[in-house]
């Protein structure tokens, strides 16, 4: 019998503990009769470090001490290759494959490495080996590109630029190397040199041949995109919290309802009313007032860490979850396990 998958997706600007949250949301899902697996994209690989594994790879591995735990990080490189071999033809994968300009794109460019997330979650969903799926996403553009990958690759493929290039209906090989009929290229064949254009031609054709299964596959991803829960992860620091307010400003784009922020490394609101507190038992006047002072500085900022983030969830309407701060960031599966620990209003979304 095929499992109900459940998946969720936390997201958000990179340095905010996505990570973390990630690997601490999939131990408190896992158990004897729930396979979960995490995935990160998290080139530092702490994660391999907190779950006190070697080394992590595109296929999930057992999570020592942690019953029913997998973990694995994208290998972008080798989800691309596997997209390759999916989506077109032996002889135009093999070719793409050994295309210095498509191995360009596959290793390097962030929207890329987000759609090569989206397609391995999407593969880990159909695969039906997993009760929850927990992906920690890319972090380029707050985590939005991961949403908008999908779409962007089907439209590069199939872009105007691309065929235009290459002609409305994809064309014989020779076609494209006539330049009088592409006085574009005949000008970079005299700047760039035959050969070099050839390439460049070459890449492109193979590239569009790609495009009607690659479309098909771009809205399956959507699709299971929609149905995941997807948590935003934030602190209050003013970076990350602009980088939420272009999340769900532009997320009319992609048709995702955020399940809830995730407010990170927040600062215990008992600092505002111990503010408020004589200090006691501190017989030296000049120490005692640097103390208040000090006090007082870091009750003012919880409160403003509470205020914006409270202002934020209620404009868009989503719950907001609160992560306390910890003065080090867990480093193994307890920790991982204590992190989440007491956390109120997290549990109606796993």
């Amino acid at each position: 019998m095929t499992r109900q998958t459940t998946t969720l997706i936390v997201t958000g600007a990179g340095g905010v503990g996505k990570t973390t949250i990630s690997a601490a949301i999939a131990i408190r899902l896992a158990g004897p009769d729930r396979r979960t697996v995490v995935m990160t994209v998290d080139p530092a690989r702490r994660l391999a470090d907190a779950l006190d594994l070697h080394s992590l790879s595109n296929e999930p591995t057992p999570v020592p001490g942690v019953t029913g735990r997998w973990a694995s990080t994208l290998d972008a490189s080798a989800s691309w290759e596997g997209v390759v071999h999916r989506y077109s033809d032996p002889d135009v994968g093999e070719r793409l494959l050994k295309n210095n300009y498509f191995r360009a794109i596959a290793d390097r460019f962030p929207a890329a490495q987000s759609f090569a997330a989206a397609e391995t979650m999407s593969m880990m969903i159909e695969s039906g080996n997993w009760d929850a799926i927990v992906v920690d996403t890319p972090p380029s553009a707050g985590g939005l590109d991961f949403f908008l990958a999908p779409s962007q690759t089907a439209e590069l493929i199939g872009g105007k630029l691309l065929r235009w290039l290459t002609g409305s209906q994809l064309p014989g090989r020779r076609f494209l190397y006539r330049f009088t009929g592409r006085p574009i290229l005949k000008i970079a064949d005299a700047i760039l040199g035959g050969p070099l254009l050839e390439d460049v031609a070459e890449f492109l054709l193979d590239l569009r041949t790609m495009y009607d299964r690659l479309a098909a596959r771009a809205s399956t991803i959507k699709r299971h995109q929609q149905r995941a829960t997807t948590l935003v992860a934030t602190t209050a620091d003013p970076a990350p919290v602009a980088e939420v307010l272009r999340f769900f400003e532009e997320l009319t784009e992609v048709s995702i309802d955020p399940a809830a922020v995730i407010l990170n490394r927040a600062l215990p609101l008992e600092w505002t009313v111990a503010s408020r507190q004589p200090i006691r038992g501190i017989p030296d006047a000049e120490l005692r007032a640097n103390l208040k002072a000090n006090l007082v500085r870091w009750g003012g900022e919880a409160r403003r860490q509470a205020t914006s983030m409270e202002g934020i969830a209620e404009r868009y309407g989503v719950p907001l979850v609160t992560v306390p701060w910890v003065s080090e960031s867990p480093t193994t599966v307890d920790g991982l396990n204590e992190l989440l620990h007491g956390v109120e209003g997290l549990d109606a979304f796993l």
